[in-house]
């Protein structure tokens, strides 16, 4: 049996204590609260653990301190390491932690014998740090939740997905407000969601409406948000800028890792990519025009290669081949 365990970080602040007094006014202000990413990876390999039909201890603190020995996968960010003094041999990941540089120790500190990165360039990056501790592994993706609706319910030609991390100002110039008014020009409807500012069902809904999507980002580890919209059956024109893994916080100075990929799974089914502005028209137009004629499934895409299923069983795959037992 698995055990497996995730806890989001939430620590006191000003004096012992408040961080309950603090989740109570954020519960009342802002509504329940909504998964975020990291544990959106927890759930997800959770749900198709439970559609695998395969047992697992969920936060069992005590069964693990109990049980010295007893292998456990821990999920998502470091903090949980910290926390709590394990002895017990550790599957981490898939990791939130942006480099090995975050904690050059990391692996003296604790009993990790395989940490998980959500893809094959994130593993390339780490690897000369952590050696062939460091495996690639994606969660999946409901596509029975992330659905195509027929073609006669679709209210808009274009959803921009807006991710640009660093520089907004610079890339608003330089791209995203030319890409704008090209499909103004087009006479295109199109609606903008802007990464961290929309709720889930507003991106469902959005996908629904929408027939085909232009991702913008500079580079993403998985991508949950795009492949969710392949699983939806839109067609993608992915910017796919490349070069190096510009995060301020190790570049140029500490890390100069590259090609980073904005779409690292995918395939010509998916749809397509430019790499500027200069190129946005002329893959818009191959885009279309191959959409239009049906020359993309981007749902089959997703079926074959992420589904909950199928990654559950690669972590399954992975918590075996690390510790000899499932």
């Amino acid at each position: 049996m698995l055990n497996l365990f995730y806890k989001e970080p939430d620590r006191d602040r000003l004096i012992p204590g408040d961080r309950y007094p603090r989740a109570l006014i954020r519960r009342i202000v802002r509504g329940p609260r909504r998964p975020g990413g990291q544990e959106r990876v927890y759930l997800n390999l959770k749900e198709g653990l439970d559609r695998l039909g395969v047992p697992y201890r969920d936060n069992k603190f005590s069964y693990a301190r109990k049980n010295p020995n007893a292998p456990v996968g821990i999920v998502g960010k470091p903090h949980l390491l910290d926390d709590i003094q394990w002895s017990n041999p550790i599957l981490f990941g898939a990791s939130i932690m942006s480099h090995p540089l975050a904690d050059p120790d990391l692996l003296k500190k604790h009993p990790i014998k395989r940490i998980l990165v959500p893809g094959e360039w994130m593993r390339e990056m780490c690897e000369p740090h952590w050696g062939e501790v460091v495996k690639p592994w994606p969660i999946g993706i409901d596509v029975e939740l992330w659905a195509p609706v027929p073609e006669e319910q679709k209210t808009t030609d274009i959803l921009l997905y807006n991710k640009i991390r660093w520089d907004h100002e610079h890339y608003d110039d330089v791209l995203m407000e030319p890409m704008r008014e090209s499909l103004r020009k087009r006479g295109l409807s199109f609606t903008e969601l802007k990464y961290g500012s929309y709720k889930e069902e507003d991106f469902h809904q959005s996908l629904k409406d929408c027939r085909s999507m232009i991702f913008v980002c500079e580079h993403e580890t998985q991508g949950i948000a795009y492949q969710q919209a392949l699983a939806s059956g839109i067609p993608l024109l992915a910017w796919e800028r490349g070069g190096p893994w510009k995060d301020p916080e190790y570049y140029p100075d500490r890390v100069n890792y590259g090609p980073v990929s904005a779409v690292p799974y995918w395939d010509e089914r998916c749809g397509e990519k430019f790499t500027d502005f200069s190129e946005f028209d002329s893959a818009f137009d191959t885009l279309e025009e191959k959409r239009k004629s049906g020359q993309y499934s981007p749902r089959d895409y997703i079926v074959e290669n992420l589904t909950l299923e199928k990654c559950a069983q690669g972590y399954i795959d992975h918590y075996q081949e690390t510790f000899g037992e499932g």
